[in-house]
């Protein structure tokens, strides 16, 4: 069961995400905050989060800036009705300076339930072969880390790490 983190200071629209949400299958935290969302991901592991651009206290910014930092192959959903509001030029600098600080997509509120299901689907199938990569090499790690690790045979396929026919 894939397991989402949704960050958001408005309590209706973390409720009506999660109710949603967990019509398919998804578990869902909420948190009211980027305070709230970071000890959220210190205690648990997410395989998604959605993050308001616009919170008091630490903003929807810094909080994306952060989460990248601690769980940079988790992607992240920038949500925000008043970040996107206009035509104007400020609302493509909110949608960029989001990218750039590691959200994977942005949506502007309101968006149908069916345009974030579809779009957190995206997220996840580009996510995917990342995390095998990252969970074999923690795994591998880990097996180093064990006394008498290091002595351990590791089966690699002899295919690995080339592309081509054997030589």
């Amino acid at each position: 069961m894939r397991r989402i983190l949704v960050v958001d200071d408005d309590p209706q629209i973390g409720r009506a995400i999660r109710a949603w949400l967990k019509r398919y299958g998804f578990r869902v935290s909420i948190a009211d905050g980027g305070s709230n969302g970071l000890a959220a991901l210190d205690h648990s592991t997410f395989d998604l989060m959605i993050v308001d651009i616009f919170m008091p206290n630490m903003r929807g910014f810094e909080s994306i800036r952060v989460f990248h930092e601690r769980a940079p192959t988790v992607p992240m959903i920038a949500i925000s009705g008043y970040a996107f509001s206009g035509i104007e030029p400020p609302g493509a600098d909110f949608l960029q300076m989001a990218l750039r600080l590691g959200a994977t997509r942005c949506l502007r509120k309101p968006f149908r339930p069916t345009t974030l299901l579809a779009v957190i689907d995206q997220c996840l199938s580009e996510a995917e072969p990342h995390r095998r990569y990252f969970t074999t090499a923690a795994s591998v790690a880990d097996s180093l880390a064990e006394p008498g690790g290091a002595s351990k045979p590791i089966n690699v396929p002899r295919s690995a790490g080339r592309s081509g026919p054997d030589r």
